[in-house]
């Protein structure tokens, strides 16, 4: 049985109620393109069941990390962003700028991203 929370924006865009712009669709994730992009290439990694955060996966679910890196890299290869270069970056807690409190992985690519940045 799939993990949801009725209130959650990323639970709603995975059920279809609330429309997005989608890149790819897998079996436990689907790829949607940012509505505030902050590269060329910004597409969102949202898991299908909910988790609040990164650390929340990380002890519940063994492997749906791997699967988010995976399909990533699969988005990248479409994106034409794999080769030069991109970041999957997971926002966690308030304080690092999260505002969807459900999991998701930020790939950002398509300039330069060099670190720190200058």
């Amino acid at each position: 049985m799939a993990r949801t929370a009725p209130d959650c924006l990323f639970c709603k865009i995975v059920a279809g109620e609330v429309p997005a712009e989608m890149v790819r669709e897998g079996e436990r994730t689907v790829a949607i393109r940012d509505i505030n992009p902050q590269a060329p290439t910004h597409v969102l990694m949202v898991p299908r069941d909910h988790y609040p955060d990164a650390g929340a996966v990380g002890r519940a679910d063994l492997g749906l990390m791997d699967e988010i890196a995976r399909e990533a890299h699969e988005v990248a290869v479409v994106e034409g962003i794999a080769e030069s270069g991109y970041r999957l970056v997971f926002n966690t807690g308030a304080g690092a700028g999260q505002t969807v409190f459900h999991v998701h992985g930020h790939l950002l690519g398509g300039r330069g991203l060099e670190w720190p940045p200058g």
